[in-house]
């Protein structure tokens, strides 16, 4: 199968695509319209949330962005903090790199990778054959931009509502980042362990005396390299192949 699709075929694809990332948009649409009342608390207006997230599409990166403005941040950590928070997509990129066709026309590769967010990337992985841009594409004009509105509706409400109702709203979002990490600590005991020790060294670094000091995104982003680091050394992950040889 050659990338240089023909109109029919690309046309099919970027109608799937639209019709698969249409359930992939209304569930980004409730997720980001608690993003969008943390964006209201942080100070941005609905314009400037959505744009934020017209542009990054990422709920954990926003969510540190944000955070890190309402804390008054300098521009460095908060570029630092938002790479690290959205360092897997690079694995993703190169995942649906490996599944594309070499003679894939290179300006598909830029426009794919702007939005490679953990939904779509799980439907154009999952599709059969080569990466097809096309399918991509339609997959996200119908996601992000509900994961846009989804944003400016949140700093909308959180300008009506009220402040009892827009603090319980903010909270929404600390739910759903628990559902992402709470079941495969419940398969991994190792990860369990390090959301453990990843609170515990939080709450013990915000106390120190010395170390409290130090901006809260730098220490956000020093124990997030330290614990990634550490566990990558004594918990190191098993490829799949030696997985399978061991039994």
């Amino acid at each position: 199968m050659n990338a240089k699709y023909s109109f029919k075929e690309n046309k099919k694809a970027f109608l799937a695509g639209l019709k698969d990332g249409f359930p992939i948009g209304l569930g980004y649409f409730a997720v980001a319209f608690s993003l969008g009342v943390l964006a209201k608390e942080a100070g941005l207006s609905a314009f400037q949330g959505f744009l934020a997230s017209a542009l990054c599409a990422a709920s954990a990166g926003e969510y540190v962005a944000f955070t890190l403005i309402a804390a008054n941040a300098s521009y460095l950590e908060m570029a630092i903090a938002t790479f690290v928070a959205n360092a897997r997509y690079l694995l993703m990129s190169c995942a649906l790199s490996q599944k594309a066709d070499p003679k894939m026309p290179f300006i598909h590769r830029p426009l794919s990778a702007m939005y490679v967010t953990d939904e779509l990337f799980g439907i154009s992985i999952a599709r059969e054959g080569f990466f097809n841009p096309w399918y991509h594409y339609g997959g996200s004009l119908t996601a992000v931009p509900l994961w846009a509105i989804g944003t400016a509706a949140g700093v909308i409400a959180g300008n009506i509502l009220p402040v009892s109702v827009v603090s319980a709203l903010s909270v929404a979002l600390y739910g759903m980042f628990m559902a992402v990490f709470i079941p495969p600590a419940k398969k991994d005991k190792v990860i369990a362990g390090l959301v453990v020790v990843s609170f515990l060294l939080s709450y013990i670094a915000s106390i120190l005396p010395v170390i409290s000091n130090i901006a809260e995104g730098t220490r956000t982003i020093i124990l997030t390299v330290i614990i990634a680091g550490a566990a990558a050394i004594l918990f190191p992950r098993k490829d799949e192949e030696e997985v399978n040889a061991n039994g």
